[in-house]
């Protein structure tokens, strides 16, 4: 494509703005200052991945990973709100769907990064701002005349007026003693979905967590002929739910906003209940408070905040973060053949044992073991600050540049101005960040529709920001 070259001395070339993410996240605001400016801004994508616009959500090559919404809510534009359905339509990717069916369809992930991928070689050709990728990680950032010097690995030093960060996401390690000393391969990410793929076969699999990297690799596996039991482990055991069709039931959730915690849980209950009993599906509940996701819980005390994330937070996810139905189905089927089993269980310790890994862990009846050839770890998104592995953000806390967000979880930022805030509590005017390292501040902070506003808003700021640094 026309953006996907490396500069030939970037060292020598100043920056009106590094994106360091090449994910989902950094590519819809690329799109977004590409669309916004009038100058010929310098823009660099700073992505070590040979692909853009992947990420961890969008990189699986696997058709039976699919969107957790419909097509019709995943623009990546705030104006134009079927401009994806317009992309798959374009691409014949559905051709036997119409229109209205297509953008109800739960389509395969593989499509998404495609997506993003036109509609920013689109942005190029029609944009002055001049777009590059620097296929390099970004290891350190430091204030440097009026902006930011840019460390990378392997690569030259850039300066850059303003930075964003849309670094994406990265998994949580085993929470289980003795992992760190397993050997190679005997514990797969999640997210390396052809590794997961390729443990497929007649042997007794563990998958760690029950949410929606679960059902990946779950997915995964039987796709890939996997025929021994599935043993999936979690302190709740409880699994992802699904989405449903069907009208939104006709009540104003603002007035939730100004309830504790507990009258939420009671209120949102009875929307639940009134509304099957009117034969509406429970989904909508969550689907008419779903725009107010950030305002909820920027509205809840901090005592309420922490009650969230000590007894609420799991079963907000499960009926929060749904999956298609058919995904849904497909695991209920493989329940009740068998092959896959819940545990409810708090894990201790793993080991290899002979040809095999020993898992040890408590449930409801006592200390149990459990043999297993390999390990899938789906524990989900790391949100705890001080355990972020990313060097660059590790550099940023250490220098006092970023500071944990609220009850450490990601970078604490300005709520309204995605700025980001130094250790003193300070926001950066030259330095942005949107998705999941705002989950401390806003909550809902991950999906599409949260990142499309930021990146808007993102542009915006860089964009007026380059012309008032203007001679």
């Amino acid at each position: 494509m026309a953006y996907n070259h490396c500069m030939s001395d970037p060292s020598f070339l100043p920056l009106d703005l590094a994106i360091i993410g090449g994910g989902a996240a950094g590519v819809l605001v690329a799109l977004q200052v590409l669309r916004q400016a009038r100058s010929p801004l310098a823009v660099a994508l700073v992505e070590p991945a040979p692909s853009l616009g992947q990420g961890i959500a969008y990189a699986t090559a696997w058709p039976q990973h699919l969107l957790n919404v419909p097509a019709a809510k995943m623009s990546a534009f705030v104006d134009v709100p079927g401009d994806f359905v317009d992309y798959l339509q374009q691409a014949a990717a559905y051709p036997q769907d119409t229109r209205e069916q297509l953008g109800e369809r739960f389509v395969s992930r593989l499509h998404y990064a495609r997506y993003l991928q036109q509609r920013l070689q689109d942005a190029v050709q029609a944009s002055p701002a001049q777009l590059q990728v620097v296929p390099y990680a970004a290891v350190g950032l430091h204030p440097e005349d009026g902006g930011y010097r840019l460390q990378l690995d392997g690569g030259p030093l850039l300066h850059a007026a303003q930075v964003v960060l849309a670094c994406g996401n990265s998994m949580r390690p085993l929470p289980v003693a003795g992992a760190e000393a397993l050997p190679a391969g005997a514990v797969v990410e999640a997210w390396h979905y052809d590794a997961v793929g390729s443990l497929a076969g007649d042997q007794p699999l563990a998958i760690i967590g029950s949410g929606l990297s679960m059902a990946d690799a779950v997915l995964a596996l039987i796709a890939a002929g996997h025929r021994g039991p599935l043993q999936v482990f979690s302190r709740h055991g409880l699994l992802p739910l699904p989405h449903a069709h069907g009208e939104l039931p006709p009540f104003d959730p603002q007035p939730l906003l100004a309830m504790t915690l507990r009258q939420r849980v009671r209120a949102l209950r009875d929307h639940a209940r009134r509304a099957v009993a009117a034969g509406q599906p429970w989904q909508g509940v969550m689907d008419r408070v779903r725009p107010l996701g950030q305002a909820l819980w920027r509205s809840l005390s901090v005592a309420d905040q922490q009650r969230f994330l000590r007894h609420v937070v799991r079963y907000w996810d499960i009926h929060r973060h749904r999956v298609a139905e058919s995904v849904h189905a497909q695991l209920q089927a493989l329940q009740a053949q068998g092959q896959l089993r819940v545990q409810r269980a708090r894990l201790q310790h793993l080991a290899v044992q002979g040809d095999a890994l020993q898992l040890s862990g408590w449930t409801a009846s006592g200390e149990q073991q459990w043999s297993v050839a390999a390990v899938v770890n789906a524990t989900g998104v790391q949100t705890q600050a001080r355990a972020l592995r990313n060097p660059l953000l590790r550099q940023l806390l250490a220098d006092g540049l970023a500071r944990p967000g609220p009850h450490g979880l990601g970078l604490d930022s300005v709520a309204d101005g995605d700025r980001l805030l130094d250790a003193d509590g300070r926001a950066q005017p030259r330095l942005g960040v949107l998705g999941s390292l705002r989950i401390g501040t806003l909550w809902e902070s991950l999906a599409v529709p949260e990142l499309r506003q930021q990146a808007q808003a993102l542009a915006t700021q860089v964009v007026a920001g380059a012309a008032t640094a203007m001679p």
